[in-house]
């Protein structure tokens, strides 16, 4: 079996789990990531946060992403401009959400673009070394990459559940490692920069 082959049997088996929980136990397990990370996460005023509105079974960050703004942080979400890019606009009170691809909502095209310092990735599977396993279509392998291109090194937190854990995830040299993995157990760090 290929690295890809094996890539997309994890993510079916490890998305399927984490279908499998039931949303109010959902809403539990995301109020808990807000609780372990709402302040364990260093950064200072006006930092730059992308997160992400909930589709599908995904853990919903709103909490924790209220908690940064709470904090000083300037929040954003990424919009899908075409097949190949996504770009993060920033969420303010007051702008409308529109649908912006791939399922998701977020503000439209008058909201400013920012480039995140710090992202919540969501992802579908993850392992110890901080590897992960995205959604198959490379939108945040290339949003990071364009940002390492400017200069910009984002640190990077997976956002997952436990259930999304596996052993050994198949890493290619295009892959890019986490920072840190969020989940309803704990925040682990990868790095030092968080603590």
């Amino acid at each position: 079996m290929t690295a890809r082959e094996l890539k997309a049997q994890l993510r079916n088996e490890r998305l399927a789990a984490r279908d499998s929980i039931a949303p109010e136990e959902r809403i539990s397990k995301s109020l808990a990531m807000a609780a372990h990370a709402g302040e364990a996460v260093a950064f200072a005023p006006d930092t730059i946060v992308s997160g992400f509105l909930p589709i599908r079974s995904e853990a919903d960050m709103r909490p924790l992403m209220a908690r940064f703004a709470a904090r000083g942080a300037r929040l954003c979400v990424p919009a899908i401009l075409d097949k190949q890019t996504i770009a993060f606009r920033e969420l303010t009170e007051g702008l409308p959400l529109i649908e912006t691809g791939f399922g998701t909502v977020g503000p439209g095209a008058e909201a400013a673009i920012l480039d995140p310092e710090i992202m919540l990735v969501p992802l579908s599977a993850f392992d110890v070394r901080g590897h992960r396993i995205g959604y198959g279509a490379g939108y945040y392998d290339r949003a990071i990459s364009r940002l390492r291109e400017k200069g910009l090194h984002p640190k990077l937190i997976g956002i997952a559940f436990d259930c999304q854990e596996v052993a050994h995830v198949p890493d290619e040299p295009h892959d890019i490692s986490l920072d840190a993995i969020l989940t309803e157990s704990g925040l682990r760090f990868f790095a030092s920069w968080i603590g």
